[in-house]
């Protein structure tokens, strides 16, 4: 019986039925995770996991947008799996690079939450597809919000890197070597040996942590600034104005202004270790008002992310 409902309920609504699956595999990858974390040994389990949760998303993506006839990051519900699979996205090509078990166990629980709410906190008519708005039938839709998507989930993977650099290793000095341009470079304190230039250099967990971040937020803040020139352009499509700083509007460049504080302090300054790792930080709560918060209070133009259902 149980398995003849399932089977119903996948016909006649897959969007909702792989959703619950998807929470179900966040649910069983958690624990797995941070065993692997608390013996400092990377898990193929969770990675593995991980792959079938984003293909799991993209197939719920795909029949949401063919069920709907349009690309389906319209509603709430809609972008907040787009943003998992974004982030499920990024947590594998990081892992790729640099298999540690701090990833995933920083990644999945955000995943986790982020799915819990979609499924168990949204009412259901905001989990329902429908028709579009005038404003948001434009090609500029898929450009726009796809793109600040998955700007959001760069940041936010950079944001919680950051955010371990704070607790790991908080009662000694930090003191980083790698380069805050990203190109594998390091810096080299006056105590440093040039002879020691020959030998292989073996970077800290707190430096790694840092170059993620830094690699992260950087990629990220070129893609929100590439959402926040698109919305410009569309918004002077739908509405005859290139900025009307509503709260959405106003929020996002605030997150703007925070992250390019970040790189300017890294790059230009020479910031490294917990200075840009704190400013990082507030930036994920920062993003989390831009991204939620602000449709909670119903106002502006992009208001009717909550109130409507529909998330720009």
């Amino acid at each position: 019986m149980i398995l003849d409902g399932f089977i119903k309920n996948s016909i006649y609504d897959p969007v909702s039925v792989l959703g619950i699956l998807i929470f179900y595999f966040l649910l069983i990858n958690l624990p797995i995770s941070l065993f692997s974390l608390f013996n400092k040994k990377f898990s193929s389990s969770v990675r593995f996991i991980t792959i079938a949760i984003n293909l799991l998303i993209a197939l719920q993506l795909l029949s949401r947008w063919i069920l709907s006839e349009h690309f389906p990051i319209s509603n709430l519900y809609e972008s907040l799996y787009f943003l998992v699979w974004g982030i499920t996205l990024g947590q594998l090509l990081i892992e790729n690079e640099y298999p540690i078990p701090i990833i995933s166990s920083i990644a999945i629980p955000v995943e986790l939450l982020t799915v819990a709410f979609a499924c168990f906190v949204l009412p259901e008519d905001l989990k329902l597809s429908s028709n579009l708005v005038p404003a948001l039938r434009s090609s500029w839709l898929v450009m726009h919000v796809s793109v600040v998507m998955l700007s959001y989930s760069s940041l936010i993977i950079g944001s919680l890197l950051s955010a371990s650099v704070l607790f790991i290793n908080n009662s000694q000095p930090l003191q980083i070597r790698s380069s805050s341009t990203g190109i594998g470079g390091f810096k080299i304190s006056n105590s440093y040996s040039i002879n020691n230039l020959e030998k292989p250099m073996n970077f800290s967990y707190s430096e790694e942590l840092d170059t993620l971040s830094y690699r992260s937020i950087l990629i990220g803040f070129v893609l929100l600034t590439l959402g926040l020139i698109t919305g410009a352009i569309w918004a002077n499509e739908a509405w005859g104005t290139w900025w009307s700083w509503d709260p959405k509007e106003t929020w996002a460049f605030v997150s703007w202004l925070l992250y390019a504080a970040y790189l300017h302090m890294r790059i230009s300054k020479g910031w490294q270790g917990r200075r840009p790792a704190l400013l990082a930080t507030t930036g994920f709560f920062v993003l989390l008002i831009c991204y939620i918060g602000v449709n909670f209070w119903g106002v502006g133009l992009h208001s009717y992310g909550w109130i409507f259902g529909i998330l720009n």
